[in-house]
């Protein structure tokens, strides 16, 4: 949701959704920063560096739906949609319309657990594309993801542990809001 939020969520939302913004816009921020993800962003040709980071974060969801249960052994990606599902969605009415229309075909089409296959990765980037006039290179940036696959999988691992480790720490909250 918090991508969706523009400016200051202060007073829009309860104290709990506005830290939750507040943490995803720090993560943001250090994710964009971090120098695993600088070269990751090299991976692409010089067309698709531009919507590097909207491919990047579509790519991590990929390794992260695939790799799920090495991850999270504890606990199922499917239990863990419906426990995200089940809190969402009693309060999506209060949520950014653009929101709302994304959580009407996030949960019945299982966006989540599809993103672990490539073919819907791709998809996934062409119906950005085709949303976001501006945002048309989404659609050939796939072509990056497929010639350096092995290269962005290596950098995913290298990554991931290190940003659980920010967040068991609670290491975000020194970050800029």
């Amino acid at each position: 949701m918090a991508d969706f939020v523009r400016g200051n969520p202060e007073g829009q939302y309860s104290a709990d959704v506005v830290a939750g913004i507040r943490m995803h816009r720090r993560v943001d921020v250090l994710t964009d920063t971090h120098p695993l993800v600088i070269q990751a962003r090299h991976l692409f040709s010089d067309p698709y560096r531009r919507v590097a980071p909207i491919t990047l974060d579509i790519i991590w969801d990929h390794f992260l739906s695939l790799n799920w249960d090495k991850l999270v052994p504890i606990y199922s990606l499917p239990a863990f949609i419906l426990h995200a599902r089940n809190q969402i969605e009693p309060h999506l009415y209060q949520t950014p319309e653009k929101f709302q229309e994304l959580n009407e075909f996030l949960w019945p089409q299982n966006w989540l657990i599809r993103y672990a296959d490539l073919a819907f990765i791709a998809d996934v980037l062409k119906g950005m594309a085709r949303r976001h006039p501006k945002l048309s290179a989404l659609s050939g940036s796939f072509q990056d993801i497929e010639q350096h696959y092995a290269d962005f999988e290596a950098l995913f691992w290298q990554f991931y542990p290190y940003m659980m480790e920010k967040a068991e720490n609670k290491d975000f909250y020194c970050l800029p809001q």
